[in-house]
């Protein structure tokens, strides 16, 4: 469960900007945490949605153009890997913006054993050397004036500092492996969870051993904490989400996603949760981009074909003429449908002015059935409608694929297989 920003857009901020909801002084409050915690950092050190669900729900041709929320900027070099066409990176922080950027230009100047180091393993002896003389010179301006002043995140050597320990997603990872080593009963679990070679084994050891001791009132009180939430980069409106459809608040919540994970999805191929239980990758488990092959491939050219902005989504659109195939919203519908549901509506008229004929959408939410998607009335070529009648959307397929999500944390996850005109419900006939 994310923001990702569209992700450097604060709660805040876009009800100022007009035609929110009226805020009682307790989200007031949350707005103002949420911005002082995320406003001016990055939030995401890795992207937390699996692609390998994506690439079945998307569908790719060879001659696709993709619209991605950037996060990390893991799942558009993933696209990419899939064999989209061009892939367009949107991200309103500029600091997610800059970490696509470092890869990218590591893909450009370094071999494979120094790229794996740097966001392999998140650590690299000399990364001073490699960033100032190989890196640096590739980057934006921002960019720049960002890895200045962090290129050292990638410098440590202790056990659990690496650039994976940054970022607000990576410091809470940081803060729950230094929990588990304080445990040595719940560390020594965790480990043989890693280690175990069959799913039987991984489902009794979590059982009997690790999920006793992780699930006690101490976590449950954290993870009802906005605080945590907001260093997750999950606003209120999506807290509230989780709430309103599971009686037991975000802390039941997570405990089920993760007593999922754990019982019936094998961890040897869960890159998205090793990284939290190890703080690293390995090179049996990692993201396409990083597995020697797809490096190369996205080194021999590939890398070409992403393309790279800072702003919002609906702004790129209005300038953006060129069709697009297939769109990544991730989650960030939660909070515009909470705090602007105006300009949620506008979003998807010029989403779906864009859409080129077939074209299709998946996104997330915190919510199996977000209400926004009969709540949000869209206009398009004349016809204002509900969100909903504007996507032949498929639950069965979305639900079906929803269950081999390997991070697990989303309670909705949708696939829309038609977008616009050709999708468009029947007008019903007058009474």
């Amino acid at each position: 469960m994310t923001m990702t920003a569209e992700s450097g857009c604060a709660p805040a901020a876009a009800r100022a900007a007009g035609g929110g909801r009226a805020a009682t002084f307790a989200q007031r409050l949350h707005d103002g945490v949420f911005n002082a915690i995320c406003s001016r950092a990055l939030i995401y050190n890795t992207c937390w949605e699996d692609p390998a669900v994506d690439r079945l729900a998307l569908d790719l041709r060879p001659s696709d153009t993709v619209l991605v929320i950037t996060s990390a900027g893991c799942n558009a070099l993933d696209y990419v890997l899939a064999g989209a066409a061009r892939v367009v990176a949107i991200d309103a922080n500029p600091r997610q913006s800059a970490l696509l950027e470092l890869k990218l230009a590591g893909v450009r100047a370094l071999d494979y054993e120094d790229f794996f180091a740097l966001f392999g393993f998140g650590r690299h002896p000399d990364v001073a050397a490699l960033y100032r003389s190989r890196l640096r010179p590739q980057l934006s301006p921002f960019a720049r004036a960002f890895w200045d002043r962090h290129w050292h995140w990638f410098a440590h050597r202790g056990p659990d500092q690496s650039f994976y320990s940054h970022g607000l997603a990576g410091q809470v990872g940081r803060a729950v492996r230094a929990y588990a080593r304080l445990r040595p009963a719940l560390s020594r679990a965790l480990g043989d969870l890693l280690a175990a070679r069959s799913l039987e084994a991984q489902r009794a050891i979590y059982d009997e051993r690790a999920g006793p001791l992780l699930w006690n009132a101490g976590v449950r009180w954290t993870l009802q904490r906005q605080l945590t939430m907001s260093l997750l980069g999950v606003p209120h409106p999506q807290r509230a989400e989780v709430e309103r459809q599971h009686e037991g608040g975000v802390a039941g919540f997570v405990r089920s996603a993760v007593d999922y994970v754990f019982r019936e999805l094998p961890l040897s191929r869960n890159y998205f949760w090793q990284l939290y239980m190890r703080g690293h990758y390995t090179r049996d488990c990692c993201p396409q981009y990083l597995r020697r092959s797809g490096f190369a491939r996205l080194q021999g050219g590939l890398h070409e074909r992403v393309e790279l902005h800072t702003t919002l989504l609906t702004d790129h659109l209005v300038r953006c003429e060129r069709p697009i195939d297939r769109f990544v919203l991730l989650d960030h519908m939660d909070w515009m449908a909470g705090y602007r549901p105006e300009a949620l509506a506008e979003e998807w008229r010029w989403i779906l002015r864009r859409a080129a004929p077939g074209a299709r959408a998946i996104f997330r939410s915190a919510h199996d059935q977000p209400a926004y998607l009969d709540s949000t009335l869209v206009e398009s070529g004349g016809e204002r409608r509900p969100l909903r009648q504007w996507l032949a959307l498929d639950p069965e397929r979305a639900a079906e694929l929803s269950r081999q999500d390997r991070v697990h944390t989303y309670a909705g996850f949708h696939i829309a297989r038609a977008l616009g005109a050709e999708a468009l419900a029947p007008v019903p006939a007058a009474a």
